[in-house]
C-alpha cells in the first residue's frame, strides 16, 4: 500500500503547511486532526491554549499514533504562536465563518506557490479568538448550503488540508 514507516515518514519532503488549533477543547477532535496531518505529510500543527498536546490517551484514540510522527509545537497563547510563524514567513489564514471571508478555493487560487502556509482553526463553540483573527492575513471559510452553518473542526481541518496539501503537492512537485 507504499505506505511510509515512522522513520521514512520523518525524513520525507513534508508540504510547508501547519494547522495551528486555537484553543480546541476536544482531544479526540485534536487526535483526528494529527491523524489527518500524518496523512497528507503536512509540516505540522501548532497546538495553543486548553487544546491538548501528546501524550494522552484520549488523543491517541483518534491519531492512532500520528502524534508520534507529525511535529508539533505547543504555545501557551496562540497571539504568540501567530506571531511567530509571521516571523518565520508564514502567510496565516483564519478558517471561520467572518465577513470578508474568501472561499477556500479563492485562497488556494491566489497563494504564491513555495509560500507556507498555516491555517488557524479554533474552539468548537466560540471559534478563532479575536486578537489572533486581528493577526490572521486573511479569512478563508468553506461555504455550505444546509442548514447548519459550522462543520465539526476536524471535519473542517480535513477539508481544508486535503484541498492546500493537494494544490502545493502539484505546484511544488512533492
Amino acid at each position: 500500500m507504499h505506505r511510509l514507516t515512522p522513520e521514512a515518514f520523518r525524513e520525507a519532503k513534508k508540504v510547508p503547511l501547519v494547522v495551528v488549533l486555537d484553543n480546541v477543547r476536544s482531544q479526540h477532535n485534536v487526535g483526528a486532526v494529527f491523524r489527518t496531518a500524518d496523512a497528507f505529510c503536512i509540516q505540522g500543527l501548532c497546538l495553543c491554549g486548553i487544546t491538548c498536546c501528546p501524550p494522552n490517551a484520549e488523543l491517541h484514540k483518534t491519531a492512532l499514533g500520528a502524534e508520534q510522527t507529525v511535529e508539533y509545537t505547543y504555545h501557551a497563547n496562540t497571539v504568540d504562536a501567530i506571531r511567530v510563524l509571521h516571523e518565520q514567513g508564514y502567510k496565516v489564514y483564519a478558517v471561520e465563518l467572518a465577513h470578508n471571508a474568501v472561499s477556500l478555493e479563492q485562497a488556494i487560487a491566489a497563494h504564491t506557490a513555495g509560500e507556507p502556509v498555516a491555517l488557524v482553526l479554533g474552539h468548537e463553540v466560540f471559534g478563532i479568538a479575536d486578537e489572533v483573527m486581528a493577526l490572521c492575513d486573511g479569512c478563508i471559510e468553506l461555504p455550505q448550503y444546509g442548514t447548519k452553518h459550522s462543520l465539526n473542526v476536524s471535519v473542517t481541518a480535513g477539508i481544508v488540508m486535503y484541498a492546500w496539501a493537494s494544490a502545493m503537492r502539484a505546484n511544488l512537485k512533492i
